[in-house]
């Protein structure tokens, strides 16, 4: 267990003079723009600062004295652990939290209660490269077999992972193009009792018909023009292991009808041949598209759509789970750092922001391809706004223009505070940008309008 940091023995001398409790007092109105708050043994708050108030939408005078909700408990399992909590507020709006706590004893050495400071997941100290292992974060699991989140959405995605792979089920992963597709399917295979034969891959969507017969299930010498020797397809070498169909929704109907034999009778014809052999793969399937629409349009099986999802994985895209954003481009920051050509320990704020505010429609890959650009383009210790791809430049002069300079009547100013939140789908942060307004501006201006 971690423990609590040692004092100096100046300051440790220097408090045994003060009377302790107006120093605390002190310390608490000191910090009352922080978000912090303190809850007894028994969880009720007994303090809520100001800071905790615009965090959460939660007043002080509504809390305190009572039972702290489920999301805020400070247990005594919970000492320097950090989580991340979303949030609906009383207003309706979404927000994402890091929680950060500590726990209090009394003279006796029992749990007195804790002390727990909440901070923003898009405004919090993201910008500056993290010291602690990325695999890891307070009670939440971050890495899995290569698949990096902190996000509950993809926490169940690793669940089901790791129960699939115990079987030997027909897996199907939909998820957008970018979305770590393929990282799903090999963390099946390293999961699972396959894991010491081959993993191979292959995107059916990369080559024509012909090939992709000879690519998948070989052929015999003198099959076509060019075919000079016997060539064992990938099922054949995947014998024992795991098979990875990459896109399969582009599968042509004709190889459909061959997929779907080995899937049942265990067995395939290669190209030009006419003997059957028999062969033991499991296959790990993946699409951007709905298969069971692909079923209605006529380009899919409907019999191999169900032989293929007995286990349907979806994985989020990257613009629904933001908390992941910070984690993944330090991890691929890390990764470039290592080869020495640049080091980047920091990330201007307005930088960051900019990235976490982006939709990231190429997901994983793209964030990948854009900390790749940066190293390219830029130099320093720390990456800049200008040196992201043009795309965020484009994206921040769409956003709405701020307010006129000219001062507008608590009407005007009621209506474009709504219109903001219309228009960011309730992001506050975004709003109150587009509006040339500091969140806590923001927030303050709310609670006037009452929205």
């Amino acid at each position: 267990m971690k423990h609590t940091k040692q004092l100096s023995e100046p300051l440790s001398v220097w408090l045994a003079q003060q009377p302790l409790q107006p120093l605390f007092l002190q310390l608490l109105a000191l910090c009352d723009d922080a978000a912090l708050y303190i809850v007894d043994r028994n969880q009720q708050v007994i303090h809520w600062s100001q800071g905790a108030e615009q965090l959460s939408g939660l007043y002080a005078k509504d809390v305190t004295g009572k039972p702290c909700k489920q999301e805020y408990a400070i247990t005594d399992s919970d000492d320097h652990k950090k989580q991340f909590i979303k949030l609906l507020q009383t207003d309706g709006d979404k927000v994402e939290l890091e929680k950060i706590t500590q726990f209090v004893h009394d003279h006796q050495g029992a749990f007195a209660g804790g002390l727990g400071l909440l901070r923003p997941v898009s405004e919090r100290s993201a910008n500056i490269a993290p010291n602690a292992s990325i695999e890891t974060s307070g009670a939440e699991k971050q890495g899995f077999h290569g698949l990096l989140s902190r996000s509950p959405a993809m926490q169940a995605v690793f669940q089901i992972i790791q129960n699939a792979a115990e079987t030997e089920a027909t897996v199907l992963v939909r998820g957008e193009s970018g979305s770590g597709k393929e990282l799903v399917a090999k963390a099946i295979h390293d999961l699972s009792a396959r894991r010491n034969a081959p993993f191979l891959a292959i995107n059916c969507a990369a080559l024509s018909s012909t090939l992709l017969d000879s690519e998948l299930f070989g052929h015999v010498r003198g099959a076509f023009t060019g075919a000079i020797k016997d060539h064992s397809g990938l099922f054949q070498r995947a014998h024992g292991g795991t098979l990875f169909l990459d896109e399969v929704a582009e599968l042509p109907l004709e190889l459909q009808a061959k997929l779907l034999r080995v899937l049942q009778e265990r067995n395939y014809i290669p190209v030009g041949g006419d003997r059957s052999i028999d062969v033991d793969v499991r296959i790990v399937a993946a699409t951007h598209r709905s298969l069971r629409e692909e079923v209605k349009m006529g380009r899919f099986r409907e019999d191999l759509m169900y032989r293929l999802r007995v286990v349907p994985i979806f994985i989020p895209p990257l613009r629904e789970r933001r908390e992941d954003i910070s984690l993944l481009i330090w991890h691929f920051i890390q990764q470039h750092n290592a080869a020495n050509f640049r080091q980047i320990e920091k990330i201007d704020p307005q930088a960051m922001r900019a990235l976490l505010d982006y939709a990231w429609p190429g997901n994983i890959r793209e964030l990948h391809n854009v900390v790749e650009y940066a190293f390219a383009v830029g130099r320093g210790t720390t990456l800049r706004c200008s040196e992201l791809p043009p795309e965020f430049r484009e994206a921040r002069n769409a956003e709405s223009q701020p307010m006129q300079n000219s001062p507008l009547s608590a009407e005007e100013e009621s209506a474009a505070i709504r219109r903001a939140l219309e228009q960011s789908n309730g992001m506050v942060t975004q709003a109150a940008r587009s509006l040339g307004m500091s969140r806590a501006t923001f927030w303050r201006k709310r609670k006037i309008y009452g929205i």
